[in-house]
């Protein structure tokens, strides 16, 4: 079906379907025309690959990613949308609908069963509620997916893109970072939405890499280290990671020495290499 950026299609289907937006599942549907192109095209559908996509709502996403892709699995938990989807996809072949929580269901498998042969990426719209949970579960999981491009609220995609070790970096920047090669694509307006969201909105995409960026001996280390090093971010890593960990501050200056970090650096800081050398002299001291 066309037209599916038309208010006009958009409320004869609202109107026919008795379909509702949910404010609780973050739903805004795109209406700009020229906004779901672009990400069908960077996000690499094409033939010989297979697409994941998160929340396609009315189809607009997933419209232009089966004109390029060769398959295009769509994720949805909201069931009110499947008699929806079954009418505005009826013309793909190459589409196919599940109904369930993507912070639940089993990606591998999925993988193994829908995509044999297929290169492999994920391309979403995704509400803001779930922004980190969703790209956290896609990165951590080591998919055989080659990148993920989502549209996120734009200042998790600034934060997402910041570089480590700058202002604007923080757990989920390192995090993406260790996984995956971000870039920011473009910006896109709250008016390109119905309902209009209160924030601007921007389409990342995040090429994942064949191992982690940055080698540590303990990735869990690691991460906690990460996370405890930006849970007060306005205390040096010094103290953030001893309260943060439950390590004695002396421990944790022997790490800092180890890795020649000064006892005043503050997480946002710090690079990939400096986290995963904290990581590993406290990893190597049994903490």
């Amino acid at each position: 079906m066309d037209n599916l950026t038309n208010i006009l299609t958009i409320k004869d289907l609202l109107s026919r379907h008795g379909f509702t937006f949910s404010k609780a599942l973050g739903q805004n549907f795109l209406i700009n025309p020229s906004v779901c192109p672009r990400m069908a095209e960077f996000c690499g559908a094409q033939k010989g690959v297979g697409v994941i996509e998160v929340g396609p709502g009315f189809g607009v996403l997933t419209h232009e990613l089966c004109k390029l892709a060769d398959k295009v699995v769509s994720i949805e938990l909201d069931k009110r949308l499947m008699p929806v989807l079954k009418e505005t996809m009826a013309e793909h072949s190459n589409f196919k609908v599940i109904n369930e929580d993507i912070l639940k269901i089993d990606l591998h498998k999925l993988i193994e069963d829908e995509f044999k042969g297929m290169r492999v990426v994920v391309c979403a719209n995704l509400p803001y509620y779930i922004t980190s949970p969703v790209i956290m579960k896609l990165l951590e999981e080591k998919l055989d997916i080659e990148a993920i491009t989502v549209m996120v609220q734009k200042e998790a995609a600034l934060r997402l893109c910041a570089k480590v070790g700058t202002r604007d970096s923080s757990a989920i920047t390192v995090a993406v970072n260790y996984y995956s090669e971000p870039k920011l694509l473009f910006h896109v307006s709250s008016g390109s939405f119905m309902p209009a969201p209160k924030v601007d909105s921007a389409v990342i995409r995040l090429d994942i890499s064949g191992k982690p960026r940055v080698k540590c001996k303990n990735e869990k280390m690691f991460f906690r280290v990460v996370k405890a090093a930006f849970s007060q971010r306005r205390k040096t890593v010094l103290n953030s990671i001893s309260s943060g960990m439950g390590i004695a501050k002396v421990d944790v200056e022997s790490a800092l020495a180890d890795s020649s970090i000064s006892l005043n650096s503050r997480a946002e800081q710090l690079t990939l290499e400096d986290f995963s050398k904290i990581a590993d002299s406290l990893y190597d001291r049994g903490k």
